[in-house]
């Protein structure tokens, strides 16, 4: 499972593969990971409970967020919406801040938009 997106860096590349791996290992509609500024990567896919609904990058937001990261580098979630929702947006926005880079990437693993938090 590798991703060919010319122009991505190895460690965006590297966040896409997690996340395209997450989405298909779980079955999940969404697969998402996030980079944080030490370079740790939290993967996470969708959480759908009856008590309980997130979004993957909601969800890999929160791991990070519970692992202690003070802020985000990247993220990129897999999908098969054009582009990451205002939700998942502000998540990354919350702790990242408004100029960290989304990666909006289909199932194939190809980066079809990159989209600020802000």
């Amino acid at each position: 499972m590798t991703t060919e997106t010319p122009g991505l860096d190895a460690e965006d590349r590297k966040i896409v593969t997690l996340a395209r791996s997450a989405r298909a290992r779980n079955g999940v509609p969404e697969g998402a990971a996030v980079r944080d500024e030490t370079g740790r990567t939290y993967v996470a896919g969708t959480v759908a409970l009856d008590s309980l609904k997130l979004s993957a990058l909601r969800t890999a937001v929160a791991m990070a967020v519970a692992s202690g990261a003070k802020s985000l580098e990247a993220a990129a979630v897999v999908t098969d919406a054009e582009s990451a929702s205002e939700e998942d947006r502000a998540a990354v926005r919350d702790l990242g801040g408004a100029g960290t880079p989304v990666l909006v990437a289909g199932p194939d693993g190809t980066v079809r938009a990159t989209v600020s938090a802000g």
